[in-house]
């Protein structure tokens, strides 16, 4: 009786193929389509700190809207405070939100308590505006102590390609610096503070769109 099941199986198996086949026969055209949008997907992520900034986030986030583009903005919790409006439209349309402290403060041995209690007053800010925990966290400077994961519960994201937008107003220079340095699964750091990253970051998007690059929040390159 158990050989026969099996044959049975075995059976339903070949027969499901064969189907398969010859429907893709007839739809020729899809598959193709299909498998070759999947070899050229390279996903890619592009972070902004300290915002929101009340003209030039919203001109950032109009940008990425019209390009279909999601983002990571990690904001501190003065800005988010002073700008509310901006961050709970950044969670309307898809991007993720996370902690940039408070007040752009850095780790140092001296300060872990305040650094600590800034990080959960961003918290509490947040997840009045979006309805949700935060749980990623951008440290200012990249200065972290992994003992704090555990006491505040969030995952610290630094980068891998720095552009240093933050002091440059050469918007060719911003986006050199990027397309000519990035890989598949980088995370770019960003800052939507300055008119010129808006500028650069838009003209990155285009162009790492042409060159096969898809754009994902930070959760997605971490854990997939």
């Amino acid at each position: 009786m158990e050989k026969v099941l099996k044959k049975l199986v075995l059976l339903d198996l070949v027969i499901g193929l064969l189907l398969f086949c010859v429907w893709g026969a007839g739809n020729s055209g899809s598959v193709p389509a299909i498998s070759e949008q999947m070899q050229n997907y390279k996903k890619i992520a592009l972070t902004f700190d300290d915002g929101p900034h009340p003209y030039y986030t919203e001109q950032l986030l109009d940008g990425l809207s019209q390009r279909g583009v999601v983002a990571t903005f990690f904001v501190t919790g003065e800005h988010a405070k002073l700008h509310p409006e901006v961050v709970k439209r950044m969670q309307q349309e898809g991007h993720l939100v996370g902690n940039h402290t408070y007040s752009h403060i850095q780790l140092r041995s001296d300060n872990r308590e305040t650094f600590l209690e800034e990080l959960r007053a961003t918290n509490r800010v947040l997840g009045e505006l979006t309805g949700t925990d935060t749980l990623y966290v951008r440290p200012p400077y990249g200065t972290w102590d992994k003992a704090m994961e555990q006491e505040v519960n969030m995952i610290p994201v630094l980068w891998t390609v720095d552009p240093l937008d933050w002091c440059s107003d050469n918007v060719a220079c911003i986006v050199h610096k990027v397309i000519t340095g990035v890989e598949e699964n980088d995370i770019i750091l960003m800052h939507d503070y300055y008119d010129t990253t808006v500028t650069a970051a838009l003209q990155i998007v285009d162009e790492l769109q042409r060159k096969g690059f898809a754009f994902v929040t930070v959760d997605e390159i971490l854990f997939d």
